[in-house]
């Protein structure tokens, strides 16, 4: 590969610059400015703040701060600005489902082009809490080989510092991982309008925007969390994956950065986009060596981990600069994929082709004639004779259609599938009945559910702490009053505090009434399926 065009190519019309009112200039950066400089040599000097000394005496040992090099030119340099734009981001992007989630893909532009896209991802982590987020951005502007962590203690935006974890420097001990080496780094011809001040001598990490761009997004949707930022260059993606395994834990999130295709034709990005985005979620390394990504080690990587995980990808949002705050003549492709850890489950896709076909039997047949089907436990499989809680639940057009259930199993699961879709399509009282012209509109999904579980609390504070949001079905009681909420309820609802007024609210009691004495929580968890994840047997 030509190292000088991909040095140049990443911004252009991936959106390096943002509109006038922030600032910014508006001519093409790329066009405007001079030769770049090449620079070489030892790391550069990392802005240092000293702690003033303490009382005795002893100086306090000062602080690398890795400072931002494009706020003003991707993003906004002010802090209410930038807050605004990612508020603005994250209120426009769809709830998706939740789960065990461990890692994304997001996009790097300029937030106004693929802002909107990244939201799709940034927003699946309210509520969330993870120790340690691993963010890993292709090397633009370094001739490097192999990968660079950063010598910094802190990483510091607009929006606040961000403490470097320990994992870092445990990490760069691991090849092909190393702290901040030596090499060559071509300046972006936007150097000189740089939020930061040029150092004597540049490293990966000095002007690399794919990882910082995705900082402030994290600062916005996760409250606390320490940083393990990654410049990748040319290196073993799968090499990669197994050092990155030896820092791996439950409360470690990845984060890929790239953008897809860069200035094509929006119908011809449009073709090779979705051909990368499949690769990627079908775990497809081979055919993703050849696709055009320009965090292709990045992607890579995460996928190398994804397949010895057994974590599932699920795309977001796949869009272009067309679509987002471009021109449709020369674009840039971004999308935003998660992977899940794989949640236990009892159902096959067979078990769950049979009960969301009974369930949809059960709603024809008491829309047409008024009467559930007749269904004999002869021959069924044990689990499906087993007593269950299950909930079936119908949504027309992604809206609510109807939803009942039991939280306690009341009898033999398949009956209980019976039975609900039979009251969820005609019983629900917030809905009218499920018309027959309807049917081919209605999607159903089936959720089954564990046996609840006290969870015990000695205060509001340790309650808060102890729920699991996207993970935990909660009944709450109050007196002699009660509801429940299932997991899918949290991606409404990711706030903990909001999740229980509201839960409040619904068993008819005030909003703060969950942290009264006397207030009891059960949890529960899920199996859920639906007819466009599984299909059809039919």
């Amino acid at each position: 590969m030509n190292l000088s065009i991909r040095f140049w190519r990443p911004v252009l019309a991936a959106g390096l610059l943002l509109s006038p009112a922030v600032g910014v200039p508006t001519t093409n950066a790329a066009e405007a400015a001079p030769a770049p400089a090449l620079t070489t040599g030892t790391p550069p000097a990392v802005t240092t703040v000293a702690s003033p000394a303490l009382t005795t005496g002893t100086p306090v040992a000062a602080s690398k701060v890795r400072e931002p090099a494009v706020a003003g030119l991707f993003y906004p340099k002010d802090a209410a600005g930038l807050s605004q734009i990612i508020e603005r981001c994250l209120a426009a992007a769809k709830s998706e489902p939740g789960g065990d989630l461990r890692a994304l893909i997001c996009p790097h532009a300029g937030y106004p082009y693929s802002g909107p896209v990244a939201a799709y991802a940034y927003k699946l982590l309210a509520g969330r809490e993870y120790e340690t987020v691993v963010v890993m951005g292709p090397s633009h502007y370094a001739s490097l080989s192999g990968a660079s962590v950063t010598d910094a203690d802190t990483f510091r935006t607009p929006l606040g510092d961000v403490p470097i974890s320990a994992k870092a420097r445990a990490l760069a001990r691991i090849s092909p991982f190393a702290l901040e080496p030596r090499c060559p780094v071509q300046r972006p011809d936007w150097w000189q309008q740089s939020s930061r001040p040029a150092p004597a001598v540049d490293t990966a990490d000095t002007w690399e925007h794919s990882v910082e761009v995705e900082i402030p997004f994290l600062q916005k949707t996760l409250k606390d969390f320490k940083l393990v930022p990654v410049v990748m260059g040319a290196t073993d993606p799968a090499k990669a994956a197994q050092a990155l395994l030896q820092i791996l834990d439950d409360q470690t999130l990845i984060i890929a950065s790239s953008d897809l295709s860069h200035y094509y034709s929006y119908a011809r990005a449009q073709e090779l986009d979705q051909r990368c985005v499949k690769a990627i979620c079908s775990l497809d390394v081979d055919t993703m060596e050849t696709q055009e990504a320009c965090g292709q080690v990045p992607i890579l990587t995460l996928m190398h981990l994804a397949r010895q995980q057994g974590w599932k990808p699920r795309l977001l949002d796949c869009r272009n600069s067309g679509d987002t705050a471009g021109d449709k003549s020369r674009v840039v492709g971004y999308a935003a994929i998660a992977f899940y850890a794989p949640a236990p489950e009892k159902f096959t896709a067979a078990d769950r082709r049979y009960l969301l076909d009974l369930a949809r039997r059960t709603v024809y047949d008491v829309v047409t004639t008024g009467r559930p089907p007749d269904v004999s436990a002869e021959g069924l499989a044990p689990k499906f004779t087993e007593s269950k809680g299950c909930f079936v639940t119908l949504t027309k057009r992604g809206d609510l259609r109807g939803c009942i259930g039991y939280i306690v199993a009341q009898g033999p699961l398949y009956k209980a599938v019976i039975e609900n879709a039979r009251n969820a399509a005609i019983r629900d009282p917030r809905f009218p009945p499920v018309g027959l012209r309807e049917m081919d509109q209605v999607e159903i999904e089936i959720s089954v559910l564990t046996a609840p579980q006290p969870l015990a609390f000695s205060s509001p504070e340790e309650l808060l702490r102890k729920l699991k949001p996207h993970q935990d079905g909660v009944v709450l009681q109050i007196g002699g009053r009660g509801a429940t909420y299932l997991p899918q309820v949290w991606e409404q609802l990711p706030d903990r505090t909001e999740f229980l007024n509201h839960l409040a609210e619904k068993a008819g009691c005030e909003p703060d009434a969950w942290r009264q004495p006397g207030a009891t929580v059960y949890i529960y968890h899920v199996e859920s399926f639906k007819e466009s994840e599984v299909g059809s047997a039919n």
